[in-house]
């Protein structure tokens, strides 16, 4: 099948040469300063109650990612549609598939436990920019649809307990992880998984106690609760960062024309070119198939 790839609408304000390691805006904190993310060495957890604006950052974060250099972007959305722009911008785009996602986790963890024994065996810790690896950023929209809703009991098991070696794995082999859910309980995000998390958002919840599942237990206490957002101010959170308080954000908003205007810049600036373009190139994630 040919995948056409479409000239990029006039006006989009992007332009080429971001990186991963690069920090990444995500909006405005209560006072109207930019609030970034290093995401690339974090994994970031994004929960809520439907209609928060979870959607809002994880395209942030997603767009972010398509515009980089040398960065391949992994999509898990049983629902399709939100993250369906930047499908064809994917190495891997995983629908209502459980199987599927099951085995694209162990490619994953093949890939970064190889990335690990190239650290070993050049006496590093963690992937620095001048390595020449890729980035690998897996996103996964609607994670209770992975752990509770497809496939059999032992299949979402086995998808959580993947996740969270790949969760535990990643941060420090290029491979960070942004998962997001509008079910804050106890059996989509243990605590055992939440605290992997360096990087966590609690959107508008329902309750004291989800929002403590989000941001871990005892914030709620402190009035550092999602609890108290109103449902009408969208795209509001808690953002708790590594050893910080947690603070209030309001994340950027894109529009669904917006965020195709991106996916299309973003499609044509990783077009092949008659010289040959390395991102398009065999990698570790080919061979770990």
């Amino acid at each position: 099948m040919t995948t056409t790839i479409p000239t990029p609408a006039a006006g989009v304000p992007v332009g080429p040469g971001l990186s991963m390691f690069d920090p990444i805006f995500i909006g405005i904190d209560e006072f109207g300063q930019p609030v970034y993310l290093d995401v690339i060495y974090r994994n970031i957890l994004i929960a809520g109650e439907p209609g928060g604006g979870k959607s809002g950052l994880v395209n942030n974060i997603c767009g972010h990612g398509a515009l980089c250099d040398n960065t391949r972007l992994v999509l898990f959305d049983a629902k399709l549609v939100e993250l369906g722009p930047w499908r064809n911008l994917a190495d891997a785009f995983i629908g209502p598939d459980i199987d599927q996602g099951i085995e694209v986790l162990r490619r994953l963890l093949v890939v970064a436990t190889n990335r690990y024994t190239w650290l070993l065996a050049n006496r590093r810790r963690k992937l620095a920019p001048g390595d020449g690896m890729s980035v690998i950023v897996t996103i996964i929209d609607e994670l209770a649809m992975f752990s509770t809703v497809l496939g059999t009991k032992p299949q979402q098991e086995e998808f959580s307990s993947l996740l969270r070696g790949l969760v535990s794995l990643g941060r420090a082999c290029g491979m960070p992880v942004v998962a997001a859910t509008q079910r804050p309980s106890w059996d989509i995000i243990p605590a055992s998984l939440r605290d992997l998390f360096g990087y966590r958002a609690a959107f508008r919840c329902t309750s004291l106690n989800s929002s403590n599942i989000i941001l871990g237990q005892g914030w709620a206490e402190q009035g550092y609760t999602a609890s108290d957002i109103s449902p009408t101010n969208q795209g509001a959170a808690y953002l708790l960062a590594e050893g910080g308080v947690p603070r209030r954000i309001k994340a950027a908003y894109l529009t669904d024309t917006d965020i195709y205007n991106i996916a299309d810049y973003a499609a044509w600036t990783r077009r092949p070119t008659p010289a040959g373009n390395p991102s398009l190139n065999p990698t570790e994630w080919e061979m770990a198939a």
